[in-house]
């Protein structure tokens, strides 16, 4: 009880200090009432978890009933086109997973023969960062997980190392495209990228950084790798492995497949499509996991509901309409541009600067908190950047590779890493401690955020000098 009057506590000094404090600095009354909301559901999302929807619906109440934002306004900032793009991915991951695709998939990437611990690793890596970034990251890492366990338990290794390297390769994959993450489509819509802008920059950083990252997890898990291999030559079993893990294509998985992959041919050409059509930039891209969603339930239609109720995470997709209202009503009000301001003349107008502290910044805060949150928080202030004269493409790159790369540094820094952490101690009763993740976690966000850095420099030099 005491903890909990204390964490109320906290959470409503947190939300007053930052109203007065934003009014000390210029800020009128909307936008300081605005950015205490905002802080105050940020913070009652930190210290009481379960009751995030919650503190969302308040604090959008009282923003409404403040007139701090009118009620137009507040529905056409809640991006309800995101909210529907992932929804209708939701949808096509849930027939993908009835079809047995990602255990088929993990299947047929671990019959290779001549297995070794530094090929497992290498593998489960590889998988890892192709299936977050082809689906999202949570889908990934649960059947990541399940995979793990079931060849570590065949060859009696521990599992939490390797868990622990699925779940650092599963963030660095979620950068490489829109749909590995929940802040890639944001910052899509908002930034008006296309899938193939996310090819060209954010896909090869994250392959790089990846790469990197298989090198320091050699290093680091040396023991566990070798005490691996040492288990798979005593027991010279491929061929009973093969057979553990063998998972035909039957014909609703090679249909299902079929209907991925065109869903994915057409967001790969949305731009393309969107010039010949004469349609707003992001239209295909935003319609298409809808469309195909639309035509799974038709072809499913026996579990349609099913889908749209168990496969939707509606209280995720609640909360992340309303956050987003929230942050965009600091836009709204022009608080945005106060702190934007302020930014800049902190980074003395210097575009590399601004550059380093949105990332670092980013990547530092989803250590602690949800990137969701991170970005949603920025995405507001960097568009008053541009606003103000102070914007470049390289701000949105860095946001996006700092948030998912920060949340490698901490344990609970993504999703993934709580899930896979909750499956651990679930299935194994093996609890991953803080210094357990602390050290590789560490090492592999600083590394992977200074490479992104250095890179995003590199990029927006050859492109200004173009």
């Amino acid at each position: 009880m005491k903890k909990t009057i204390l964490k109320f506590t906290g959470l409503f000094l947190a939300s007053a200090a930052s109203g007065f404090c934003g009014y000390a600095f210029g800020l009128n009354s909307h936008q300081a009432f605005s950015l205490a909301i905002f802080v105050a559901s940020i913070m009652g999302t930190l210290f009481f978890w379960e009751f995030r929807l919650s503190f969302a619906f308040l604090g959008s109440g009282l923003l409404l009933i403040t007139k701090a934002i009118d009620l137009e306004s507040f529905l056409k900032l809640t991006s309800l086109e995101v909210i529907l793009f992932l929804a209708g991915m939701m949808i096509v991951v849930s027939l993908l997973k009835d079809a047995g695709f990602f255990a088929w998939l993990v299947a047929l990437i671990l019959r290779a023969r001549n297995l070794s611990g530094k090929k497992f690793t290498f593998l489960i890596m590889a998988i890892s960062g192709l299936l977050a970034c082809a689906v999202d990251e949570v889908t990934s890492i649960i059947f990541m997980v399940a995979a793990i366990l079931e060849i570590c338990d065949y060859y009696e290794v521990n599992p939490m190392p390797f868990i622990v390297i699925s779940v650092l390769a599963t963030n660095i994959g979620s950068a490489a495209t829109v749909m590995g993450n929940p802040i890639g489509i944001l910052i899509a819509t908002k930034a008006n990228f296309s899938f193939e802008d996310f090819l060209g920059t954010a896909f090869p950083i994250a392959l790089i950084a990846l790469l990197v990252t298989v090198l320091i997890v050699f290093r680091w898990f040396r023991r566990p790798i070798a005490e691996l291999d040492h288990h798979i030559r005593e027991m010279q079993a491929d061929d009973v492995l093969i057979k553990l893990i063998s998972i035909p294509m039957d014909r609703q998985l090679r249909s299902s497949l079929i209907i991925f992959g065109l869903m994915m041919v057409f967001i790969v050409l949305h731009r393309r499509l969107e010039l010949v059509l004469g349609l707003t930039e992001n239209t295909m891209l935003l319609i298409m996991p809808m469309l195909t969603a639309g035509f799974i339930m038709i072809w499913k239609h026996q579990k349609a509901r099913e889908y749209v109720e168990r496969g939707i995470e509606w209280w995720t997709l609640l909360f992340f309409m309303l956050l987003f209202a929230q942050a965009g009503t600091l836009k709204h009000t022009g608080a945005t541009d106060v702190f934007a301001q302020l930014f800049a003349n902190f980074a003395e107008h210097n575009p590399g600067g601004l550059l380093a502290l949105v990332l670092w910044s980013s990547s530092l805060g989803s250590s602690v908190l949800d990137n969701v949150i991170i970005v949603v928080t920025y995405v507001p202030i960097i568009k008053s950047f541009f606003a103000l004269g102070y914007g470049m493409e390289a701000l949105w790159w860095g946001l996006l590779l700092g948030g998912c790369f920060g949340g490698n540094i901490t344990l609970i820094g993504s999703t993934a890493n709580i899930v896979a952490v909750g499956l651990l101690e679930k299935e194994k009763n093996i609890r991953v401690r803080f210094r357990d993740w602390i050290g590789v976690g560490l090492t592999v966000g600083l590394v992977t955020t200074v490479l992104a850095w250095g890179l995003l420099i590199m990029k927006n030099y050859c492109c200004s000098f173009r």
